[in-house]
């Protein structure tokens, strides 16, 4: 089990519990975090759970895939640290993870 910390654009914060095997994506899903549309379902087609991971957890949730780079072209305001959230698996490592919603998806 991983705490996720989900950072709405106005800063707002929801603490939720991930279990190992799911993805981020799913984690907020299954916890009605908001911002969070996942469109296809985790099958990395759109760009709607788009998130921010913060920079001390870049290293932890790895890099992102050619896949992901692609779909990401889809997404709004991408930046170094934006990661696609079907695409993170939790694990215990990712135990304490801080990722921030963007102010919109596409």
């Amino acid at each position: 089990m991983a705490k996720i910390t989900f950072i709405q654009h106005n800063g707002t914060e929801q603490t939720v519990d991930g279990q190992a095997g799911m993805t981020v994506m799913e984690t907020a899903v299954k916890n009605m975090v908001p911002g969070i549309d996942a469109d296809c379902g985790g099958a990395c087609a759109c760009a709607t759970c788009h998130v921010y991971v913060e920079p001390g957890w870049l290293e932890k949730t790895g890099p992102r895939n050619p896949m992901e780079e692609d779909m990401l072209d889809f997404a709004f305001d991408v930046r170094d640290e934006s990661r696609l959230s079907c695409q993170i698996k939790v694990s215990d490592v990712l135990d304490g993870l801080r990722v921030r919603v963007p102010e919109k998806q596409f």
